[in-house]
This record gives structure tokens, sequence and C-alpha cells, in this order.
């Protein structure tokens, strides 16, 4: 497929056909290429290759054809330049901040961001001399005074997990590069189906394949989109020396989880934002969080940035007295379901369910949950494609029967 045609596509078609160009043997389905290494037709080439002056393929964790199509198919759907695919979600923020920060620069965090990421950015970059500041998440005031002359980079989840907290993309991207710094969102929850950051300024887009953009839990993946330059300049250093390299094989199961991404993230989303309808009414649910809700203290900002659409995860709040009642409660719920998975993935066809505060936020400190907003009574619920009905009665065992 020539760039000028390319051009005149519709993501719809990019998501089912951008990929390297087929080989001699004409496959239709994208091939999946299991290789470390590559014949090269002369030692000068090979040359020009290892040193970047020539395309072509070199060594394995340098690159795959595989690999790249993944990576040209999630860019096409970003709407970005270029895109790095890596071995996890949290190896692609790990190549991000090895390739644009050193010892001495800032970060600016949403306090809500995943677990993990709090930890890796607070904690472990923290003994390298990497600064950092979380706030709120949806206080941008609060994000304008916490920049410092050393803020090299601002970066943001949309929606949170698991408060589905919404920030504004465009505000925060003026902030970051009024004092030239860059803006990287997480787009894991709403993916390019609903979202896409860089049509409202952002300028690095991170993922964690292994949640929608494969689409039913089978592999691990992470990717950032972002400039041309700044993949080649930036972050490909950076996978040579260290290697966070996509696997070939977990590359083409995430390829192809693409090409039903929007039907999923729309179907996924349409039972959600039924079931937190039916949440927000159930005597033993004290509060429901899906940016789809009226309720929701930033739905027009949601609806605005994800294109009306909620997206596929919820949470709630059990009722309860206190802290020690409500995670045993909580763990009631989830110790009665018998259909939806008790599960700390997301993005999966079947329904997962998890208690944040003891799995994906249980290597914070008390503190740091509180100020995430993550009580022990919370359940996070990443709604798959089972029958509405179902998924109501599952939560109704536990949810009717709480002493």
């Amino acid at each position: 497929m020539d760039d000028e045609l390319r051009k005149t596509l519709h993501r719809d078609t990019l998501a089912v056909r951008e990929a390297v160009d087929r080989s001699p043997y004409g496959e239709n389905s994208e091939a999946l290429y299991l290789t470390s290494g590559y014949v090269q037709s002369s030692a000068e080439s090979s040359a020009r290759r290892f040193a970047g002056d020539e395309d072509g393929f070199t060594y394995g964790r340098y690159g795959n054809p595989t690999v790249t199509s993944f990576e040209r198919r999630l860019a096409a759907l970003e709407g970005s330049e270029a895109a790095m695919g890596t071995a996890s979600g949290m190896s692609a923020i790990l190549m991000m901040c090895m390739g644009l920060l050193k010892a001495g620069d800032h970060v600016v965090c949403s306090r809500s961001m995943f677990g993990s990421t709090i930890k890796l950015i607070g904690s472990d970059l923290g003994k390298f001399g990497v600064e950092s500041t979380f706030v709120p998440q949806d206080d941008v005031a609060a994000w304008k005074a916490a920049l410092r002359p050393n803020t090299k980079l601002l970066f943001a989840e949309t929606p949170t997990n698991p408060l589905t907290e919404v920030c504004d993309i465009q505000a925060l991207a003026d902030l970051a590069h009024n004092v030239g710094a860059l803006l990287c969102v997480d787009n894991c929850f709403a993916t390019p189906a609903l979202q896409r950051p860089m049509d409202f300024g952002a300028d690095i887009v991170m993922h964690s394949g292994t949640k929608y953009l494969d689409g039913q839990g089978r592999v691990m993946a992470g990717a950032l989109c972002a400039s041309q330059a700044m993949i080649t300049e930036k972050f490909l250093p950076v996978l040579k020396s260290a290697g966070m390299t996509l696997a070939p094989f977990n590359a083409w199961v995430v390829l192809k989880g693409l090409e039903t991404l929007d039907i999923r993230m729309r179907a996924q989303s349409a039972n959600a934002l039924e079931l937190a309808h039916w949440l927000e009414s159930h005597p033993w649910v004290s509060r429901v969080y899906h940016p789809g809700l009226a309720s929701h203290p930033q739905h027009a900002l949601a609806m605005k940035q994800q294109s009306g659409v909620g997206g596929a995860v919820l949470s709630f709040d059990v009722v309860a007295m206190d802290p020690d009642q409500a995670r045993q409660r909580a763990f009631h719920v989830l110790d009665s379901l018998r259909v939806l998975s008790l599960s700390t993935n997301l993005g999966d066809t079947k329904t997962l369910c998890a208690h944040p505060a003891s799995t994906s936020h249980g290597r914070l400190t008390e503190a740091q949950r509180q100020a995430a907003g993550i009580g022990q009574g919370l359940i996070r619920v990443a709604v798959g494609l089972e029958h509405l009905n179902d998924m109501q009665a599952d939560l109704s065992r536990g949810l009717d029967t709480l002493p």
C-alpha cells in the first residue's frame, strides 16, 4: 500500500490493513516472523544497517517485521508519526523515562496513576536523581503549581485506574509546552477507538497492549506512540541497549487484536454503562465511578475527549462503616462470584473483577492509597461481553448477601 493511498483511508480500514508489505508468498493474514537474526546481502550493507544508514533488519532485539506491522498499525490508529513496541506497558514507561530524563530532571504525574507507575516514577527513578511531584488528576491549577524550571515531562492517565478520573488533555498539553516540557498520556482505558490524545496536544501516547489492544488476555505487550524523530533518536537507542523488546509472537497477537478493537470497545462500553446504572441503584453500593454516568464529576469532559463513550471499566464502593468492614464486604462480593473472573488484568472479553487496594495498588503506602482515593471497599469491574443479566446476577450473589 503506497503512502498516498494510505492517507485516504479511514481508521477502521487501517485497523485491518496497515502492516509491512506481504512477503513473496502473498499471505493475506500478516506473517509471524520467528527469528533472532537476519542474513545480510553483503558486509557493506550489514555495516550500513547496523550504523542506521540503511533501512533493514539486523538483530531480533532491534526490530522484527511482525513487530513493525504492529507499530505501524497502532501509529495509524493513534494518529502519530511512529510507534515503538515494548515487552509490557511498564517497560514502555521505563523506556520513555530513560530516553527523555536524566538526574536532576523533574516529572509531574497524576497521583491517580496505576500503582506500579507511581512506584516506578516516585521511588525507583528517584534513586537515580529524577525528581517527581504527584498532583490531583483533575486539578489543572495543581499541575501548574507543581511546574519547576527543571520540569521535563507531564504524565497523565485518562481515565484513571480504577476511579475513572479524567484529565483535560489540552489544558495539560498547553501547560507542558509553555515551559518546554512534554505531555505523555496513558491511553490504555480509552484506546484510540474512543480517544486520540494527540488530537488534543499530547506529545506521547503510552499503551499497555496487554489490555484492550490484545483484547483477550493472551499476551504481554506495550508501546509508545510519538513523532518519528522521538522514536528514532530517544527511544530506539534505549531499546537497543536495555532490551525492552516486544516478542514477535506477542506483537502478532496484538496486531490481530487491533482488527476488532473498535467493535469490542463499543460493545463492552455499552455493557459497562448499563451495569453502572444498575449498580447506582443498588442499596449496598455507596458510589459508582464511570465517566458515562451523569453523576461523574467530569462527565462532560469525558464525553468530549472520548467520542461520547464512557469506556468499559467501572468501579464501585460497597456500603461500610469503616475500612475493616469495607474490606471484608468487598472480599465477600468477590468471593461470591461464580461466572465473572476474579483477576487483576483488564481489557479481556471476559469480565474481570478486582480489589485494587490489595492488588494493583497494594504496593503503595496507605497514605498514597488514600491520596489516590483507593478505599478498602472499592471493587473494579472491567466489563466484558457476557450478557448483562448474567453480570448483574453474579454480582448480586455477593451484594444481596452482605452481612
